[in-house]
């Protein structure tokens, strides 16, 4: 039993997770995951099986595939009315916006990051955001190293966007933003991700603050107050 769940669980309240892949062999891998971390695998080979699952039944997460989510008609916004949703793709810029309830995990599949990414969305996929947005017109970050500019920043988060050769691995669950003009560093929780609707060579990411120091905190917010505010905030997510 997984160490999420409640001890007195049983099968009949393991949260239910459709999983609507191409491949059978990934399909039983995934389902094999789920069922030993103490989740209920509900297996659709097409996307119209899936479909009807998330019509008829009460779910808690959709797995499925890129090439079915997009093109083949099971959108994951039509799942985020219901649930969150993990896409499965081999390219994490998947040409299409989506709202903050879904995630992407690149092939091939890690199990291990498979089961924090399905542990985020169905523990952590709850607003965070308390707090308006402050769009800050590009400001300069560091991300995990590499350079990226902020877009807008909240008391609990951010937005950035993150240039990305085409194939390149997404961003962890958890990462490090540096803003080296003011000295703040924290660590935050990666939410969601997307391509750029400005640059196609980009990912917009979003993120909420994670396990730092007070002193961190702080330091986040009073750069949130203080950066100078700048352009619009963008559409959701």
């Amino acid at each position: 039993m997984a160490w999420w769940l409640h001890a007195r669980s049983t099968v009949t309240d393991r949260p239910r997770v459709i999983v609507c892949l191409p491949d059978p062999s990934e399909t039983t891998a995934v389902a094999d995951w789920l069922s030993a971390d103490g989740f209920e695998p509900v297996r659709r080979p097409t996307p119209q099986a899936a479909a009807d699952e998330m019509r008829d039944r009460p779910f808690s997460l959709l797995i499925a595939d890129a090439g079915f989510a997009f093109r083949r008609g099971l959108h994951p916004q039509t799942a985020a009315k219901h649930a969150p949703a993990i896409i499965i793709g081999d390219d994490v810029r998947l040409g299409e916006s989506v709202n903050g309830q879904t995630m992407y995990l690149t092939r091939p599949i890690d199990a291990a990051m498979l089961r924090c990414f399905v542990s985020m969305s169905i523990l952590d996929n709850r607003p965070l955001r308390r707090s308006v947005r402050k769009p800050v017109n590009r400001f300069d970050a560091v991300v995990n190293g590499a350079p990226s500019h902020i877009l807008d920043v909240s008391a609990e988060g951010l937005r950035l966007e993150v240039q990305s050769a085409r194939g390149a691995t997404a961003l962890p669950p958890y990462f490090t933003v540096r803003v080296p003009l003011v000295g703040v560093a924290v660590t935050v929780q990666r939410m969601w991700a997307h391509s750029s609707p400005r640059r196609s060579t980009a990912v917009w990411y979003g993120a909420a603050l994670a396990q730092n120091r007070v002193t961190t905190n702080q330091a986040w917010r009073q750069f949130v107050d203080t950066v100078p505010s700048g352009g619009t905030v963008e559409v959701n997510p």
